[in-house]
């Protein structure tokens, strides 16, 4: 059973109710559109011409996507299989990091088909880290190689 309360007597009760009380005054130059925001009508969706990969937490693609690199090959495989799973989940972002490893590899072999060896001394930056930053460069590429050759010596080791 409720009984009759004056909230108008809790202080601070009904701030928000009288729309003259706009917080942000004098910065902001008030229109009235604030109150009308609800009422916009929404614009013509972007249409889908290739594979769109989907949160599958929301109904719907978004209004506006990025269709520039559709997925391809190993690392689009990996892409797909990501968004079955959801945003909350290793099993979504996990995939995504690997598949953008993967499509590296895959753009340098993309590269090498087309007959044109990359230089990856200019395109990694390592001009510009041996010119200011020579030192981290040296230990980040000592690290690298012994990363390699660890890898490698664990599965010769294993046949």
């Amino acid at each position: 059973m409720e009984k009759n309360i004056d909230y108008t007597q809790i202080n601070g009760w009904g701030i928000d109710a009288d729309p003259l009380n706009e917080p942000t005054y004098p910065i902001k130059k008030y229109t009235g559109d604030d109150h009308n925001r609800s009422n916009w009508i929404r614009p013509e969706l972007q249409q889908d011409d290739g594979t769109i990969l989907k949160s599958n937490e929301r109904p719907q693609i978004s209004a506006v996507f990025g269709t520039s690199v559709p997925p391809s090959g190993w690392s689009g495989k990996l892409r797909k299989y990501a968004f079955n799973f959801s945003e909350n989940s290793y099993r979504h972002w996990l995939p995504l990091l690997f598949a953008d490893r993967v499509n590296v590899v895959e753009g340098i072999v993309e590269d090498l088909k087309n007959r044109y060896v990359p230089n990856v001394f200019l395109e990694k930056g390592w001009k510009s880290e041996w010119k200011h930053n020579r030192r981290e460069l040296m230990v980040n590429l000592i690290a690298t190689i012994a990363m390699t050759a660890l890898v490698i010596m664990t599965f010769r080791g294993k046949k």
